[in-house]
């Protein structure tokens, strides 16, 4: 018996779809900053400080290529919602289709291009001697997982363009509790440094996205594609790349700013750079409902929109961004309160210095929650509403803000300036959103009542 499991949010209370969808999606994020907050704890504590710099030196190029791809899986989907959104599912199903001869052929010229490139660019981004070859050891088998990073988002950004956020979520927890098992047997058993830790991971997401690709077809009716649903078309390979490859630009763009202050953290010394990855380890599990309201809008906007209806968009709108300000300060109650403790978890009590400098730049970068909570509702909802372009733009003024902290204000006042990058890039950010959003309003709302 087929169950049809897709959910319309075009119809209902905003607030309640919005909390509906996103909460799924929150514990999703949750349980994948467990465990990547698992591989840094056990890392640290088992490996020492310079294993646990070693990752953290890797993030923003990881980052930059793992976050392309799943910038790209979330654009694929923003037209399969639209057309779910317009009840076209014919379309849709054909959508579905060249998604996924797109996503084989982005994973295949990416895997091979960036395990070549990988080591020069950690050298250009200046890794201190002494942990260079375990952070090239840790990222080169993250980039090998190219493939299953693209398996598991592509299936799950599919599920969640028709409305189900949950069974994603449900995956991931396995995959996550594989994570931690593996986590232990590759670095304390098998003795595999940091890359013990990249394995763990590849594996997890491989199980997580094998398991939705089954549940797809065998759950949504939907979902199934015949002979001419599959084949290659210019017209929606066209219209796929248009939303996805700027979707997945945002994110890399973004990354090179972040790229060129890891480069100045970096040239700070490994302490400053375990302090720097404990505290982002810590900053990534505060702001997953930021993450889980931005992929909830970009679901809503495309439905939404699809059915022609700007008025929801600006209800939804309203209602997520309530949200955003709520958790924003209770994020920075929670920092102030027990920060300090949390960042225990990943450094020994004994590095005092590591451990200062690490709540420093937590509490900083808590004090601009609200911002960030802005990026990723307004952002996203653009993309949804289907001008991913603009995205782009955004990324960059996130990266030129970065870069000018990178290679100005790090040099001259140290520390202090790391703390306030990454606050800097989401004013800066915000800065051009706001204004695009009003103009995609009103260009969309003249489209629509033309229609």
């Amino acid at each position: 018996m087929v169950i049809i499991m897709e959910k319309d949010m075009t119809k209902g209370s905003p607030m309640r779809l919005i909390l509906g969808f996103a909460v799924p999606l929150l514990f999703g994020l949750l349980f994948q900053q467990f465990y990547s907050m698992v591989d840094a704890v056990i890392v640290g504590h088992y490996l020492g400080v310079d294993a646990l710099a070693a990752v953290g030196a890797t993030g923003s190029v990881n980052f930059m290529i793992i976050g392309f791809c799943m910038g790209v899986c979330s654009g694929f989907a923003i037209p399969i919602a639209q057309e779910f959104g317009a009840g076209h599912e014919e379309n849709m199903r054909k959508f579905v289709g060249n998604s996924v001869w797109l996503s084989c052929i982005f994973a295949a010229v990416m895997t091979v291009l960036v395990v070549i490139l990988c080591r020069p660019i950690l050298q250009v981004m200046n890794t201190p001697a002494n942990i260079i070859d375990a952070s090239y050891s840790y990222i080169v088998v993250i980039f090998l997982g190219i493939p299953v990073t693209y398996l598991y988002n592509m299936t799950a950004s599919i599920l969640r363009s028709l409305g189900d956020s949950k069974t994603p979520v449900i995956f991931l927890v396995m995959a996550a509790i594989l994570n931690i098992f593996l986590d232990l047997l590759c670095i304390i058993v098998f003795h595999m440094g940091a890359a013990g830790a990249a394995v763990a991971t590849v594996v997890s997401q491989a199980l997580a996205g094998v398991c939705c690709l089954v549940f797809m077809y065998k759950k949504f009716s939907i979902l199934k594609l015949d002979k001419s649903e599959w084949r290659w078309n210019r017209y929606f390979i066209g219209k796929l790349c248009g939303m996805g490859i700027p979707m997945g630009l945002q994110y890399s763009v973004t990354a090179i700013g972040g790229i060129i202050l890891q480069g100045a953290v970096n040239g700070l010394g490994s302490d400053t750079v375990a302090a720097v990855t404990a505290a982002g380890k810590m900053g990534m599990l505060m702001v997953c409902p930021f993450d889980a309201m931005g992929s909830t809008m970009a679901t809503y906007g495309g439905q939404n929109v699809g059915a022609g209806n700007m008025e929801r968009v600006d209800q939804g709108l309203k209602a997520c961004t309530i949200l955003g300000l709520i958790y924003s300060l209770i994020a920075l109650v929670l920092v102030y309160l027990v920060g300090n403790r949390l960042l225990l978890l990943f450094i020994d009590s004994g590095e005092t210095v590591i451990l200062g400098n690490a709540y420093r730049f937590i509490r900083t970068n808590a004090l601009f929650y609200f911002p960030l909570a802005l990026i990723n509702i307004i952002r996203f909802l653009i993309q949804g509403m289907g001008f991913s372009k603009l995205a782009v733009f955004a990324g960059a003024f996130e990266m030129v803000a970065r870069a000018i902290a990178g290679f100005v204000f790090v040099p001259l006042f140290g520390f202090g300036a790391v703390c306030f990058a990454n606050p800097l890039a989401w004013v800066f950010a915000d800065v051009f959103l706001i204004p695009a959003f009003l103009h995609v309003r009103k260009k969309t709302a003249q489209v629509l009542a033309k229609a």
